[in-house]
C-alpha cells in the first residue's frame, strides 16, 4: 500500500471509530459498553504483546498489573482510606480525590515497578518454568487483595472498593451525560469510549515505535535465540526487565481506567481466567503483530457479550425445555471457535507478514534442495 492510500485508510478508520459510539448509542448503552470493554482489553493485550510477542517471555500473571493499576486508582479516588485511617482523614478530608491525569502515570509507574520485581527473579527461567512463576505471581497478588482487610483494612478484602470517582477532564464529568443540544447529548459510556480510544491510539504508536527501535530489535533477538543475542553483546538481563516493566505499565493504565469506568473493583475481577484470556487474545490474533493483537482482543472481548445478547433474544431454556443452559453453550461456542481457529491458522488470525515470508523462503529452499 502506497503512502496516499495509507493516509486515506487511516482517515476513514479514524472517522469510523469516532462515530461508532454515536451509532451504538442509538441502539443502547449495552453495545457501547461492549466497545469500551474491548478497548480496555486491547490496552491489556498490547502490554502483554511486548512481553510475549516481542521478548518471547510467557507471562500468565499479567492480570496482576491490571489489578495493581485498578487498586491504585481505587484507593486514591474513593473514601475508603479516610474511612479506615483517622490520620488520613485529618490530612486529606473525606477523600484524596487525585485527578485521573495524575493517577494514570502513577498507576503505570506502580505497575511498572511490580513488573520489574516480577522479572528480577525470573531472568534465568524459560518456557514452562517462567509460566509457572508468573502464574504464581498473579495468584499472589489476587490473594493479597482478597485478604488485606485484616488486621489493617487496606483493600477491603472480598467486599472490594466502591464509590470510586469518575473521570473528569476540563470540568467535564464523565459520569454524566454531556449535553450538546437541548435534544441530544453524549452519554457517559460514549464519553469513556473516546478516552479509551485515545489511550489505545497512543499505546499503538508507542508499541510501533518500540518495535522499530533498537530496544525492539534486541527483544526480538532474545525471543529468537537468547544465547546468540547475548553473544552479540545484548544485555539480556536489562532487556528482559525492561520488557516486563514496559508491558506492566500498559496493564496499570488499563486498570486505572477500568476502576474509573466501573466505579467498583474487587479481587473477583482479576482471576486467573482473565490472564488466560489475555494470553489467548495475543496468540489468537497473531503474536508480535499489532493489528493481529488488536483483532484478537476485540474478538475475544466482544464475542462473549454478543453471544450473551443472542442467548437473551433466543430463550434456549424455554425452547429446549430447560435442557440447555445458555451460559454453558456460550462458553462452549467460544472454546470451539478458538480451537478451530488455532487448527486452521496456527500463527493467528493476522500473523506478522515478515514471519510468513521467512517461512515461505524456508519452504522454497527445502523444495529446491529436494529437487
Amino acid at each position: 500500500m502506497d503512502k496516499q492510500k495509507r493516509i486515506v485508510v487511516i482517515v476513514l478508520s479514524a472517522l469510523a471509530l469516532a462515530i461508532l459510539p454515536l451509532l451504538l448509542q442509538a441502539a443502547g448503552n449495552f453495545w457501547v459498553r461492549i466497545a469500551d470493554t474491548a478497548l480496555l482489553y486491547v490496552l491489556l493485550a498490547l502490554g502483554l504483546n511486548i512481553v510475549v510477542g516481542y521478548a518471547g517471555l510467557l507471562d500468565l500473571g499479567f492480570v496482576a498489573f491490571f489489578a495493581i493499576g485498578a487498586y491504585t486508582f481505587g484507593l486514591l479516588a474513593s473514601p475508603h482510606l479516610p474511612e479506615n485511617f483517622a490520620w488520613f482523614q485529618q490530612q486529606f478530608g473525606d477523600a484524596l480525590r487525585v485527578p485521573v491525569w495524575i493517577v494514570i502515570p502513577l498507576g503505570a509507574a506502580v505497575a511498572g515497578v511490580f513488573g520489574i520485581l516480577l522479572g528480577a527473579p525470573t531472568l534465568k527461567l524459560r518456557g514452562d518454568y517462567l509460566a509457572i512463576v508468573t502464574l504464581g505471581f498473579g495468584e499472589i497478588i489476587r490473594v493479597f487483595l482478597n485478604n488485606l482487610d485484616q488486621p489493617v483494612n487496606i483493600t477491603n478484602g472480598p467486599k472490594g472498593i466502591s464509590q470510586i470517582d469518575s473521570v473528569r477532564f476540563f470540568g467535564i464529568d464523565f459520569a454524566r451525560t454531556l449535553d450538546i443540544t437541548e435534544d441530544y447529548g453524549i452519554n457517559s459510556v460514549s464519553l469513556y469510549y473516546y478516552v479509551f480510544l485515545l489511550l489505545v491510539v497512543a499505546s499503538v504508536i508507542i508499541c510501533h515505535r518500540l518495535e522499530l527501535s533498537r530496544i525492539g530489535r534486541a527483544w526480538m533477538a532474545i525471543r529468537e535465540d537468547e544465547i546468540a543475542a547475548k553473544a552479540m553483546g545484548i544485555n539480556t538481563r536489562n532487556m528482559k526487565l525492561l520488557a516486563f516493566g514496559m508491558g506492566a505499565t500498559f496493564g496499570g493504565v488499563s486498570g486505572v481506567m477500568f476502576a474509573a469506568f466501573q466505579g467498583f473493583i474487587s479481587p473477583e475481577s482479576f482471576s486467573l481466567m482473565e490472564s488466560v484470556m489475555i494470553v489467548a487474545m495475543v496468540v489468537l490474533g497473531g503474536i508480535g503483530h499489532l493489528p493481529g493483537v488488536i483483532l484478537g482482543a476485540v474478538l475475544l472481548s466482544a464475542l462473549p457479550e454478543v453471544l450473551r445478547w443472542v442467548s437473551g433474544v433466543i430463550d434456549l431454556q424455554a425452547v429446549t425445555g430447560g435442557r440447555l443452559d445458555a451460559a454453558i453453550l456460550r462458553q462452549l461456542l467460544i472454546a470451539l471457535a478458538m480451537i478451530i481457529v488455532m487448527l486452521l491458522r496456527p500463527r493467528g488470525l493476522w500473523p506478522t507478514p515478515e514471519h510468513g515470508k521467512s517461512l515461505q523462503r524456508l519452504n522454497g529452499a527445502k523444495k529446491g534442495g529436494a529437487a
